[in-house]
């Protein structure tokens, strides 16, 4: 888990005290559309009392974040993360368009302006707050299936019609336990009956106890042929303070001993071939490579060491971005599979559009990327980080036919 220095949270604090005091000021708009005096003053009181008690519970957290013990920091951190965005951005967006209503308001006549202006305003924070509670309450396990087929004429004529499901960025902490949730996501996976089941990485957000309770859930996924899996960023625990180095090398063997517990074979800058009537494939799994400040761990020509009389590949490599700064036009891989951008967790998917703000820090975020003859799929993930909530990106399992 990051940390953040008390000077940046002061800021937040700031930023979220600086947006309420003009949302309320803006909101004195409409409530004189209120007659009754008691109502007008109960709204005034819970609109200050949430935001009082929002940055007292911020600041405490802060202060006491030692103290707490880390499956209960997680669900704090979280919860107060759903809470500030979804009282921050529909507050910010109100202030933004009733601001410019009233600075225009010569478009609407004077006994216009005292109703249109305070609703739309009204309209304007009240939607994004619908939908960011739908995004935490409903979409956040709506687990949805993308379909995908790839052509490739290197493919093995013993491996056409091969059948992948892809799954990445589990964060088994921000599930909290709820067994039941994840277990939709495996009925939807076995149902599928594919050949692989790959994991490209971040099962945990930090630390070895999040996967307490986790081994029989996983362990009734089903592939025909083999389940891999590959480590992410996250899995390291290279978010977090250790007592020790040895306390922190602890953890990271808990973490890969999992994925063998459970059945799935880690792939750590290796490759599993993969043998039908005597036409192979690969399976190259690396550790996480990312540009800075994401550590390299990973290496690629380790990995590929033994496969060079193998013309069909498959790389399982967290981070995207690992594709086009060492994948594409220096090797002959054939299909990578990576996850980590999680999508943003907030974008539009309409058929074959697909919009992030993600974009503009990821160049390949999410769905399928082609350079050449060599593919990229980019998973938005199964589970959740930060903010628990998903907009437009649901949590995915990735279903891919080779033909």
């Amino acid at each position: 888990m990051r940390r953040y220095s008390f000077f940046a949270i002061f800021l937040l604090c700031l930023a979220i005290l600086l947006v309420d005091i003009l949302a309320f000021y803006w909101l004195q708009s409409i409530t004189q559309l209120i007659a009754s005096p008691f109502f007008k003053s109960l709204i005034n009181v819970l609109f200050w009392f949430f935001t009082v008690g929002l940055l007292v519970a911020i600041l405490t957290l802060k202060i006491r974040l030692e103290s707490i013990s880390q499956k209960r920091r997680y669900l704090l951190i979280s919860s107060l993360y759903g809470l500030t965005v979804s009282s921050f951005v529909p507050k910010f967006i109100f202030v933004i368009v009733i601001s410019s209503l009233h600075f225009t308001n010569y478009v609407f006549s004077e006994s216009e302006s005292l109703v249109v202006i305070p609703l739309v305003g009204l309209f304007s924070g009240v939607f994004p707050f619908s939908v960011i509670i739908y995004g935490v309450f409903r979409s956040l396990y709506r687990f949805k299936v993308h379909h995908v087929e790839i052509e490739f004429d290197i493919l093995p004529q013993k491996f056409k019609g091969l059948r992948i499901v892809q799954i990445s960025d589990i964060h088994l902490g921000s599930f909290n336990g709820r067994y039941h949730v994840f277990d939709r996501a495996v009925v939807l996976i076995n149902r599928l009956e594919p050949d692989f089941i790959f994991f490209t990485g971040d099962l945990v957000n930090n630390s070895a106890w999040e996967l307490r309770g986790w081994e029989s859930t996983f362990k009734q996924l089903s592939a025909k042929t083999g389940k891999y899996s590959i480590l992410g960023n996250h899995d390291y625990g290279d978010y977090d303070q250790w007592e020790s180095i040895e306390a922190k090398e602890a953890n990271f063997e808990a973490i890969k001993k999992f994925h063998n517990d459970i059945g799935f074979k880690l792939l750590l800058n290796e490759t599993e071939i993969v043998e039908r009537e005597k036409e192979k494939i690969a399976i190259v799994g690396v550790e996480n490579w990312g540009t800075p400040p994401f550590k390299q761990y990973g290496d690629l020509q380790m990995a590929l060491r033994n496969t060079f009389d193998i013309p069909f590949k498959i790389l399982l490599s967290h981070d995207p971005t690992h594709w086009k700064e060492e994948v594409v036009k220096s090797t002959d891989v054939a299909l990578t599979l990576s996850g980590h951008t999680h999508g943003m967790q907030v974008g539009i998917n309409l058929k074959n559009k697909k919009w992030s703000p993600i974009k503009y820090k990821y160049e390949h975020w999410a769905g399928t990327y082609k350079e050449n003859n060599q593919y990229l799929y980019v998973n938005r993930g199964l589970g959740w980080l930060g903010f628990p909530g998903r907009l437009g990106m649901r949590p995915e399992i990735t279903c891919i036919n080779l033909v």
